[in-house]
């Protein structure tokens, strides 16, 4: 038979989990996408893998003894893709959106050592990220570790490069528009209004945290495609507020950008790569961008979610 990547990756990931669920949610999968590789690779090899009741899943016989050749078959492949990856490759970087912080941390970055040459994505979340990062098709990606659809993948490491103010974005004729700065109180008539994430599961996690601490009305319109479909969106709001990084510069667009403060929320980025990537140029990337400073839990004047002071720490 021939060499079946994904089913030998879903099968162990449901032979640890012992659960199809918990399995599916590790791979980024949906569970019928999960049992669907699995049933394939069973086909392939001829013999049932798994012993599934409506309560339980356990392990065959055969598929006991297919599980550690199964991990080392996956741990060979993933070291023999490291292999035959040429020496001067670019650095694959997902930087999430081209309007947001990462895209600017990594032109900083390259300008300052001109050995890291990259390549640049965007999938527009790191839920969306996270199965690439896993299979190394990309070296790290740019964004927020908590609320993802599953648990944290243990073959992933992060590190906290970023807490990026955000503030309200208006049309020059929002009801708001006249003032300086905005707190809850303010925002609580119109509420906040966002594209719909889509895939990005972890931002919607954080708005509706977010919402829930301001004690604001949240609302998700149609997906934006592109920077002039956010601005429409934007515009074409009177009462509600549309949120972004305070260093996008809004002029022209006709909107304002206004500071929400007390507190003043904070978008948490990390930096996400794989344990086992040995390219030279993400180690370079690494030690240009560093560490930022926690922030403090008792700090009461800015805002991360609770989880993610939980997760940073």
């Amino acid at each position: 038979m021939d060499a079946d990547i994904p089913g030998l990756r879903a099968f162990v990931s449901a032979a640890q989990e012992l659960h199809f669920g918990r399995a599916a949610a590790r791979l980024f999968l949906t569970q019928q996408a999960l049992s669907k590789r699995i049933r394939r690779l069973e086909e392939a090899l001829g013999t049932p893998l798994f012993e599934r009741t409506t309560r339980s899943v356990d392990l065959t016989a055969a598929g006991r003894r297919f599980l550690a050749p199964a991990v080392e078959a996956l741990a060979a492949f993933d070291r023999a893709v490291g292999t035959v990856r040429p020496p001067d490759e670019p650095v694959r970087v997902d930087v999430y959106d081209e309007r947001f912080t990462p895209l600017r941390m990594v032109r900083e970055a390259s300008e300052r050592d001109p050995r890291l040459r990259v390549e640049l994505s965007m999938r527009q979340g790191l839920a969306v990220a996270v199965p690439a990062l896993r299979r190394q098709e990309i070296d790290a990606a740019f964004g927020r570790v908590h609320d993802l659809p599953g648990p944290w993948p243990e073959d992933l490491a992060y590190r906290l490069v970023r807490l990026e103010p955000l503030a309200a974005f208006v049309p020059e004729d929002h009801v708001l528009a006249g003032k300086s700065r905005l707190r809850p109180a303010d925002l609580r008539a119109g509420g906040i209004a966002m594209p719909d994430p889509a895939g990005a599961a972890e931002w919607r996690g954080y708005l509706r945290r977010l919402a829930d601490r301001l004690d604001v009305p949240l609302k998700f319109n149609a997906p934006a495609i592109g920077l002039r479909h956010l601005v429409e969106q934007f515009l074409g709001e009177k009462e509600a507020v549309g949120l972004g990084e305070m260093s996008i510069d809004p002029a022209g667009s006709g909107l304002r950008r206004i500071p929400i403060i007390e507190p003043v929320p904070l978008m948490p980025w990390s930096l996400v790569w794989h344990r086992r990537n040995r390219h030279p140029l993400l180690r370079i990337l690494l030690g240009q961008i560093r560490p930022a400073h926690r922030p403090d839990p008792a700090d009461r004047h800015h805002w991360i979610p609770e989880i993610d002071h939980a997760r940073l720490g």
